[in-house]
């Protein structure tokens, strides 16, 4: 896992999931600005939370393969069960995540 700040959180990105960089600076910029905005360092540590979980997610193949999975069957199915079950599995997978963001943080 890398550490939470903003050039390592970038160059795993850039290295896990490329294609969400663009995502990546754009909600870097509002979490900034908002933090400009309210005098609170929040939506920064929220933004290294948020990043440091993706992180976490797509570092591990076979737990990015389950997660992704679970999205689509959320997004596709016509199947109540079928949609609690693939949110259910995100849920899973989301908290172990940052479980493991947050071993990095500690207070």
């Amino acid at each position: 896992m890398p550490e939470l700040n903003l050039p390592s959180l970038r160059a795993a990105i850039a290295t896990v999931a490329p294609e969400r960089l663009p995502e990546l600076f754009t909600e870097m910029q509002t979490a900034f600005d908002e933090a400009g905005k309210n005098h609170s360092i929040g939506p920064i540590h929220l933004f290294y939370i948020r990043w440091g979980t993706i992180v976490a997610i797509e570092r591990d193949p076979e737990r990015s393969a389950r997660f992704h999975a679970a999205e689509e069957r959320m997004q596709t199915s016509h199947d109540n069960a079928e949609v609690r079950a693939a949110i259910h599995e995100i849920g899973t997978i989301m908290r172990a995540a940052q479980q493991e963001v947050e071993a990095l943080n500690p207070r």
